[in-house]
């Protein structure tokens, strides 16, 4: 120990002694430290957090699996976990809410179960005004499965589960703080949620946020009130084709996962055997459970790819750091070949140099960990701005520098001291003791020649690396310029959107009313071109898809398709052509209104048979796909059994299950910029939440403040939320992107300049070794401009050299941005082409410094000084 007490002593000294040095080494670590400090923190928090409840590893979430789809009239999915809802052996997390009261009571392995929907969006009416707030629905058993504690009065149990029970709802500590100014006497206070009174009966402990990672709500009910909120995924929740609750169970100590498995999948295969048209046997039918640490994915897959694209860049860019920290070690090792040859002189061992070499680079690295921990702080706040940065809503995840992450960057500074010391310590201890020790400069040129190599090669890492995030940047660069210039398919200029939910409207026939009555006054708005509405703003990431057939066609041709619902002037309002037909007519939505009133025909438009046709129009996809060579309009398709949205996207629709195409327009994208215009069937939409669309002559967002009034004169209750342009909602879209191209901008001109730096600091070096050459040079007759060259033609073939193998290198790193890139192919030649000149151009730059200086070298003076 003693002997270590005197190495760390004599390397704070020597770096006492060389405080430039040790500054710059110790900042360029911490940039490197602290910039993956940063990320992982943000990592810790999105991918490794644990759920915030009593004892988490016992809790299981339920996953069904099947050969096939179920066959379900409504199908939910919150996202809360990743399922295939789709393909070949689909599966998913949605239950009904028969199935899980049926293995609530069936299955005798589980020390509780719970379920929970959503979050929807609530009407608070508080004071005279009304806000929207997230509401959550959880079975009665949901917190005491869970183990959580209320900080205030009780939370929601078993008997607030019941339809005869009084209205009941618990507050979130933030939402309590926030909304209610945390006045302790809220339990037992009434409130009004879409006009339904509710009690507050507690408040909830400060550390349940959420239990799906990165999705909060302000409060949670119970499901037996879902009915009456008339929320558009909660109809007919008790039904067995209504596939909506997400399902978790706390198994016993003693239970085997096998056989609870067994046996939940046994009541669920005879629970839709009842209803054989949902899952057939031979889908083999069954349940598997997964830790719900793992299965409730929540937000994490909407940042998962981000952050594991930055752990990759900032992985590289600390290994720059290292190299460029390694190269300014050997430089600076030049200085100390004698001091080192003369211990070895004096009978030091080299394990003992090699030791105390590494220690005084693992106190460097240590050094800059610590300021780099100090530089995390700032970088993680700075992470999460640029991932929620022009996006409406922020970052849902609360992030922490706890002891995993001081931990990780304990770890990270030892790893970096022995990784960046280990090459300049054993090169030190390999010298040629008699020409050191007698200062021959000729021959001890040749002793270094081994160091100027290592710090070459590290030199054509730098740019290697350096060449591989630029790359990457372009690619992602290049990606976001193709999906910014994609043609949508409808004008996305000038359009103002917001949200409407008029749920609480005595009939569905008034909420048409309502929409028209909006629509006329919000047209009388200075700056308001034309005004519309539909079931969900275009590239929101909503979906709704149905299965539907062609009349005439076996019943076995279902396929799935779009489904979108459309109000009045909503084609010509977003500027979306008509190729064949007609688009919808007032009458149109009567016939609607009165089919979802339980008229079995409307303005005597019936067919044969007896069954209301309602008017549809279709895409070109649809045209295209189902009805190819033959003349789309006239034709009737008959709606499926299968439904289902995602996000919990829903919209009330005609009953019909017949339908006639009365027009074709064009192709547009609906739900992203990314997916495949798919087919589509547009429907008259006469109730359920809207979304309303102004094009407008003015810019937008000016009309905020006078639409606000309208809608509040029009209808009180009904609530304004989500407003927007379309430029801000596609920009919204392109968030993950956005984030991308910024980051790996950033760290591509970081790296960039290290190598540069490390360029420069290698061609100094080498131009000072080699004083005494380029003097007899010439004295013998060279030119400066061919001193000049010679310098620069070095350094060009150290940049070239990182370039090849860089391009090396990038041809396989960026096949795993694939999945990223949109439009433009991982070997791009236009990328593979700018980022060289690029590179080139600011690197000979560099080199051009120390080449400068080459050619002031007065030979009379080199030659004197040897």
């Amino acid at each position: 120990m003693g002997a270590w007490v005197e190495d760390i002593r004599y390397g704070l000294r020597v770096l006492r002694h060389s405080p430039l040095f040790t500054g710059i080494v110790v900042m360029l670590l911490a940039l490197g430290i602290g910039a993956n400090t940063a990320i992982f923190s943000v990592v810790n928090a999105v991918m490794l957090g644990s759920l915030p409840v009593r004892n988490a590893e016992q809790l299981v979430l339920l996953r069904w699996r099947a050969r096939s789809l179920p066959n379900t009239k409504e199908y939910s999915s919150f996202g809360d976990c990743g399922g295939k809802v789709g393909g070949a052996n689909p599966a998913g997390c949605s239950f009904p809410l028969r199935l899980f009261e049926q293995l609530r009571s069936g299955v005798n392995a589980f020390s509780g179960m719970a379920a929970f929907a959503g979050p929807a969006d609530l009407r608070l009416g508080q004071g005279g005004t009304t806000s929207i707030v997230s509401g959550q629905v959880v079975s009665g058993d949901f917190f005491s499965t869970l183990g959580v504690n209320p900080i205030l009065g009780r939370l929601l149990g078993p008997a607030d589960d019941s339809i005869s029970a009084s209205p009941s709802v618990v507050l979130s500590y933030a939402f309590w703080q926030s909304a209610f100014g945390a006045d302790r006497s809220i339990p037992g206070r009434s409130i009004l949620l879409n006009d339904v009174a509710f009690t507050v009966v507690g408040v909830a402990e400060p550390a349940f946020t959420n239990l799906s990672p990165g999705k909060t709500q302000d409060l949670w009910l119970p499901i037996a009130i879902v009915p009456r909120l008339g929320i558009s995924w909660g109809r007919n929740i008790e039904g067995l084709n209504n596939w909506w609750l997400v399902v978790l169970a706390r198994l016993k100590p003693a239970s085997s996962l096998e056989q609870a498995e067994a046996a939940a999948s046994l009541v669920f295969r005879n629970e839709i055997a009842q209803n054989s048209t949902i899952l057939k046997e031979s889908d083999s039918p069954q349940i598997v459970f997964i830790p719900a640490q793992e299965g409730l994915s929540g937000s994490r897959t909407r940042y998962s790819t981000q952050l594991y694209v930055l752990m990759i860049a900032v992985w590289t860019f600390l290994l720059v750091t290292c190299a460029n920290v390694a190269g300014l070690l050997l430089s600076r090792s030049a200085n100390r070949r004698k001091e080192i040859a003369i211990r070895l002189a004096l009978g030091a061992q080299i394990p003992r140099i090699i030791r105390q070499l590494l220690i005084e680079s693992a106190m460097l690295s240590l050094f800059g960990g610590a300021i780099g921990v100090i530089f995390a702080y700032g970088g993680i706040r700075i992470t999460t701005v640029l991932i929620s940065y022009d996006s409406h809503r922020s970052f849902p995840f609360a992030v922490v520098a706890d002891w995993r992450v001081l931990l990780f960057a304990l770890c990270l500074s030892i790893v970096c001291g022995i990784v960046f010391g280990m090459i300049p310590a054993f090169n030190s201890t390999r010298i040629d003791l008699r020409p050191t020790l007698n200062e021959m400069t000729g021959v001890a040129a040749g002793c270094l020649t081994r160091k100027v190599r290592v710090a070459s090669a590290l030199a054509v890492a730098q740019v290697a690396l350096s060449f591989v995030i630029l790359i990457g940047a372009g690619l992602l660069e290049r990606t976001l310029n193709n999906l910014r210039n994609i043609n949508p398919g409808f004008d996305t200029r000038n359009l103002l959107l917001f949200e409407i939910d008029p749920s609480k409207m005595d009939r569905k026939s008034r909420m048409a009313n309502l929409y028209s009555n909006l629509r006329e006054r919000l047209a009388t708005l200075p700056g308001v071109v034309s005004v519309t509405y539909s079931s969900d703003s275009l590239l929101s990431g909503g979906l709704w898809t149905s299965s539907v057939r062609i009349e005439g066609k076996p019943e076995d041709s279902e396929s799935d398709v779009d489904m979108f619902a459309a109000g009045p002037d909503f084609f010509s309002t977003m500027r979306i052509p008509l190729l064949s037909g007609r688009l919808f007519s007032s009458e149109d939505f009567e016939d609607a209104v009165g089919d979802n009133d339980g008229a079995s025909e409307a303005s005597g438009r019936g067919d044969p048979q007896g069954q209301s046709l309602i008017p549809v129009l279709v895409n070109q996809t649809f045209a295209r796909w189902y009805l190819a060579d033959q003349n789309p309009l006239g034709k009737r398709i008959i709606r499926g059994n299968s439904e289902r949205s995602t996000g919990g996207t829903g919209v009330s629709h005609p009953r019909s299950r017949h339908w006639q195409i009365v027009g074709v327009v064009g192709d547009f994208k609906d739900d992203s910029l990314r997916r495949d215009i798919h087919p589509t069937v547009y429907l008259p939409l006469t109730s359920g939440t809207g979304y309303f669309e102004l094009r407008t002559a003015v810019e937008p967002t000016l009309l905020v403040p006078s639409v606000r009034r309208v809608i509040t004169e029009a209808n009180a209750n009904s609530a304004l939320s989500n407003i927007r342009s379309q430029t801000e909602q596609i920009d919204d879209l392109l968030l993950q992107e956005r984030l991308l191209v910024r980051i790996g901008a950033v760290l591509g001109l970081l790296t960039l300049v290290l190598a540069c730096l490390g360029l420069y600091g290698l061609l100094s070096y080498d131009v000072t070794r080699r004083t005494y050459e380029i003097g007899i040079r010439m004295a013998l007759g060279a030119q400066r401009s061919d001193v000049l060259q010679m310098v620069v033609r070095e350094g060009l073939l150290l940049i070239s050299t990182g370039v090849i193998v860089g391009a090396a290198a990038a041809t396989i790193v960026t096949r795993y941005l694939t999945s990223l890139l949109y439009g433009i192919k991982p070997l791009d030649i236009m990328t593979f082409t700018i980022v060289p000149i690029i590179l080139l151009s600011i690197a000979l730059a560099a080199c051009y410094l120390p080449a400068r200086r080459a050619t002031s070298v007065e030979p009379s003076i080199a030659l004197r000084e040897q």
